[in-house]
């Protein structure tokens, strides 16, 4: 088993009597993660709520009939805890008994889940995100030099836990994954009117990676005012399939102050998405995957470090522009991505002129571990 990195994190929560929630996409290992986090000593109650029978078990119920489900175990997990109706106050309920039993819940990136949950549940819960394997998790299991040297699989087929641990069958998979899976919270959404507009806005999205996006040329493409793309966009930020940087500025006149780019968390979703899985020396976006990986592993870096940071791109009207700003604690920190290592960058004068006080910082294939490295 590849170990997974969030594990110690919720070790580390059950002290504090809440609920742990576990929000993350389909099929990125949240049900094989729930049997990392139990030990020999725990009397584990597991409950499935793709099961009606362990629904009904949770639904409805008054506050003395939860404890009595839950309090003679050590350890609950609830799966796909969507499934519940009226998620957020059972939560709220089992959260309010301060059980010494630790309270695990899972469930996909599903809107029901993470609308519901909030407001009624709001102070009784904890809640991480799972995301596919990190390189940093995958060097764990085997070194930093076996994934250098399947770093170009990496970015191709992405890092899905089925796909790493099948390769041979990756693209099968990852084919089935967009097909069956991508959409399936989404299509289910009362929101989603469209589902082929879903998918062209997926594809269209996949094709301007690495570039900014503009929401009016996409509702231009599609045929559909901006405020559906906006709002499909944002269905798709909380399903897990793409997050958004926004651009940064605090003081230049000539600094971009609204543009966004948006980024796949996995590479081989992306690629699925176009159906094409070439190999890189027979590939033009080489450079936007590369892009892609090294955001989106950033991205589960500071989850799992616990580094509360802001990450932006940063670009003027003279297109002068940076891959990515991070602000953390009033610091910025600058970055540019390479997957040339002799290509030349440079930090932008006017970048350095209005900010001196950053760091700048390029990345490459050949220099890019501490950039990703979970520590």
């Amino acid at each position: 088993m590849i170990k997974r990195t969030v594990a110690k994190v919720i070790r580390n929560d059950y002290k504090r009597k809440k609920v742990i929630v576990l929000l993350g996409a389909r099929q990125v290992g949240k049900s094989t993660l729930l049997s990392e986090l139990s030990s020999k000593n725990d009397k584990i109650l597991f409950l499935n709520c793709d099961d009606m029978d362990d629904v009904l078990a949770l639904e409805g119920k008054t506050s003395t009939e939860l404890k009595n489900l839950l309090s003679p175990y050590t350890l609950v997990f609830i799966d796909e805890a969507q499934r519940i109706k009226n998620i957020g106050l059972v939560l709220k309920m089992i959260g309010d008994l301060k059980l010494s039993t630790k309270i695990v819940v899972t469930g996909s990136s599903s809107l029901e889940l993470a609308n519901e949950i909030n407001e009624p549940a709001t102070g009784r819960l904890i809640e991480h995100h799972l995301y596919p394997l990190s390189l940093s998790e995958l060097a764990n299991h085997t070194s930093e030099r076996e994934e250098n040297r399947l770093l170009p699989v990496r970015m191709i087929y992405g890092f899905y836990p089925e796909v790493v641990t099948e390769p041979d069958d990756a693209k099968r998979i990852l084919m089935n994954l967009t097909n069956s899976y991508l959409y399936k919270d989404l299509f289910a959404y009362k929101g989603i009117k469209k589902p082929d507009l879903l998918q062209k806005l997926v594809r269209a999205l996949a094709l301007q990676l690495g570039s900014e996006v503009s929401y009016n040329e996409l509702s231009n493409l599609l045929g559909v005012d901006r405020g559906t793309v906006e709002s499909y966009i944002g269905l798709l930020e909380k399903c897990f399939v793409v997050f958004r940087l926004d651009s940064f500025s605090r003081n230049l006149r000539n600094e971009m102050k609204k543009g966004k780019k948006i980024y796949f968390y996995d590479n081989g979703i992306r690629n699925a998405v176009l159906s094409n899985f070439a190999p890189l020396e027979l590939r033009n976006d080489v450079g936007a995957l590369w892009e892609n990986l090294m955001v989106s592993e950033r991205v589960k870096r500071n989850a799992y470090s616990g580094n509360f940071a802001n990450l932006f791109f940063w670009r003027t009207h003279e297109q002068q522009e940076l891959d990515l700003i991070e602000e953390q604690d009033g610091n910025l920190r600058a970055f540019e991505f390479k997957w040339n290592p002799q290509a030349k960058a440079k930090l932008p004068k006017a970048f350095s002129s209005a900010y001196p006080e950053a760091s700048y910082q390029v990345i490459t294939p050949q220099s890019y571990w501490d950039f990703v490295r979970i520590d």
